[in-house]
């Protein structure tokens, strides 16, 4: 659309005389009435000019040549955008009522009769320049009104969406005040046991029993400890993306019937009914991480059902996909928490009292970790108090060619190596010295980096345990040191650290370890890896799983 600032008017006349007559009359007053005037010899050339431009009125001759006024007028109001353009025409004879009903009906808006009185051309046109400019005003107002309108709207959704993101924000924080003040009551109870129990060994005179019970109960608080420790770091780990999965073809039938054998062994299962269906299905998924996702599902079954509860578990094929579904008879999940069952941070039926512990973080690793297998989990329940069921969908894969595991390295009971432990907590170096002597380990001990290279260029031991947070040097400024010296540049080196994100691992294997493993090390598993180190050469031993 043209600049409307200044009106324009078109006068259109196929005798020259006349139309510079016309539009010489009205550029007398063009300035001062703020409008504009332009020419047009014929209809062809008044099509033309309202082609290109917008105009307050048209000053329209009727008898031309070819195209005649009228004929002119219908095709000028024809086009939807010059529809509404008023025309004058203007004739040299007074029309009778059938020429002006036949201008009328053309779209005619007045009429102007030659020799035009300059008075009246002005008055007339004048009419129109206002109207036109009034109409461009409210055009114009019209639009400052949409675009504040619109401007108004987005600030809207603006300040919804901020209120929204607030609203969340909130949660979320809430969520999380909630989750560290129950960590701070799952990591307190444990404590407290292990305390009582530390000081019960201590007392003199007391009972044998009470002596072993209170060493089974720091061994149990401990275990659960490390749980929680793990479940913490697994989650950030996956949060992060710094999990990596040591993928095999396995039957996840068989992994999960294994994952039951452990939870009736410790008593989990006993007072439910259980009823299990596991048909053999093959994925392909790391084998650790997998049992993982089973039994945070399992256990989350055992500790929201009631004992005397219904938990069935099954294992079925669906086409391409392995289904592990489990589904309880216990709490329910309630209809506005199971949209974000699986989020970080939230937990049902939270309460300062319960029985079974836990962080609620479990279901938010199970999908992570079920993610990373390429697969999806859902969960469904009709409600509290109506049970709830829990489905793994993992891509399916054809049954390995073999199912016996890789054969386990293991040093025989004549030949044990020489270990050297270096490690700057003094109670954790003495219970870790003393369960390898045990096993008939020889072992040599060190308190920090320094003293711990002098004693293997000294003893020359087989494997070496080593801190990474040692006072001095560090335990990669060890591995360093003893692989740089060809003395010790045979030792295996085994890292036992608190820390075991892939970025860890990196820089120990770039140090020289050949493994490394993340305290607290189950102590089956530390053997079974000393096997494995005494077993291979120095820099080749596989990394566990579970490390990553």
């Amino acid at each position: 659309m043209s600049d409307f600032s200044k009106p324009k008017i078109l006068v259109v006349n196929d005798d020259a005389a006349s139309l510079l007559a016309l539009t010489s009359l009205l550029e007398q007053w063009a300035d001062e009435s703020n409008y504009e005037v332009l020419s047009a010899r014929s209809g062809q050339d008044a099509l033309r000019q309202v082609l290109r431009h917008d105009f307050a009125v048209i000053l329209l001759d009727v008898n031309m040549p070819g195209m005649d006024g009228f004929e002119t007028a219908e095709a000028i109001h024809q086009r939807p955008r010059s529809a509404d353009i008023p025309i004058i025409f203007v004739t040299a004879f007074l029309a009778d009522e059938i020429d002006r009903l036949k201008a009328y009906q053309r779209g005619a808006a007045d009429f102007l009769f030659t020799p035009v009185i300059p008075q009246v051309l002005r008055a007339k046109v004048q009419v129109f320049v206002t109207l036109a400019t009034k109409n461009e005003q409210l055009k114009r107002q019209a639009e400052k009104l949409s675009q504040h309108a619109t401007e108004l709207t987005a600030t809207n959704q603006r300040l919804v969406r901020e209120m929204e993101e607030r609203r969340a924000a909130e949660r979320k924080s809430s969520a999380k005040d909630e989750f560290l003040a129950m960590l701070g009551h799952e990591l307190r109870n444990p404590l407290s046991a292990i305390s009582s129990a530390a000081s019960l060994l201590g007392m003199p005179g007391a009972a044998p029993e009470s002596l072993a019970r209170a060493r089974l109960i720091i061994q149990r608080q401990s275990q659960h400890l490390s749980r929680i420790v793990d479940d913490l770091l697994d989650l950030s780990r996956a949060m992060s993306g710094k999990i990596l999965l040591s993928r095999k073809r396995l039957d996840l039938g068989a992994l999960v019937s294994s994952c039951l054998d452990t939870f009736r062994a410790t008593g989990r299962m006993a007072g439910y009914a259980i009823e299990t269906r596991l048909a053999p299905g093959w994925v392909d998924g790391d084998a650790t991480r997998l049992e993982q996702i089973a039994s945070n599902l399992i256990d989350n079954a055992l500790k929201y059902t009631p004992a005397g509860g219904n938990i069935e578990i099954t294992v079925a094929l669906d086409g391409d996909e392995v289904v592990l579904r489990v589904r309880d008879s216990g709490v329910g999940i309630a209809p506005d928490l199971l949209p974000h069952v699986f989020d970080i941070f939230v937990q049902g039926a939270i309460s300062i009292d319960r029985s079974q512990g836990g962080l609620g973080i479990g279901l938010s690793l199970v999908r992570r970790l079920v993610e990373l297998h390429g697969g999806s989990v859902s969960a469904s329940s009709a409600g509290t108090s109506s049970g709830s069921t829990f489905e793994i969908r993992l891509p399916r894969t054809e049954a390995a060619a073999g199912t016996d595991g890789p054969a386990l390295h293991g040093a025989g009971e004549a030949d044990k190596p020489t270990i050297l432990l270096i490690e700057d907590n003094d109670d954790g170096r003495e219970m870790m010295a003393t369960m390898l002597s045990s096993f008939g380990y020889p072992v040599l001990q060190a308190r920090d980096g320094v003293e711990g290279v002098a004693t293997a260029l000294a003893q020359q031991p087989d494997v070496a345990l080593v801190d990474i947070g040692l006072p001095g040097i560090d335990g990669y400024e060890v591995a360093r040191r003893l692989r740089q010296d060809e003395a010790t540049r045979g030792i295996r080196l085994i890292a036992l650290t608190g820390y075991g994100l892939e970025e860890d691992q990196r820089r120990g294997l770039e140090a020289g370890f050949d493994l490394h493993m993340v305290k607290p090390v189950e102590l089956n598993a530390l053997l079974e890896r000393l096997g494995d180190v005494a077993a291979a050469p120095a820099g080749k031993v596989d990394q566990p799983a579970a490390a990553g």
